[in-house]
């Protein structure tokens, strides 16, 4: 797999657990967080989109995202 240029969240400080996003050579998005960086989620922008907006308004209902764990291999990083 293509080496994916991970970007650390805005919300992310120093001290805490951080997440990372980067964008894939097919276009999905992955995500993954700095204490488990071999756990990787997959996702559309569109699924992203909508989980985004559900928190962001509080949400009570699942949304209609869908996110899949991957298993990238370290070189991947």
């Amino acid at each position: 797999m293509t080496n994916l240029k991970w970007q650390k969240s805005s919300f992310s400080s120093e001290a805490s657990s951080c997440v990372y996003l980067a964008t894939a050579p097919d276009t999905t998005l992955r995500l993954r967080e700095s204490d488990e960086p071999d756990v990787v989620l997959r996702t559309s922008r569109d699924a992203m989109a909508a989980l985004i907006a559900a928190v962001k308004t509080g949400a009570r209902q699942p949304c209609a995202a869908r996110v899949r764990p991957v298993a990238l291999p370290r070189s991947a990083e």
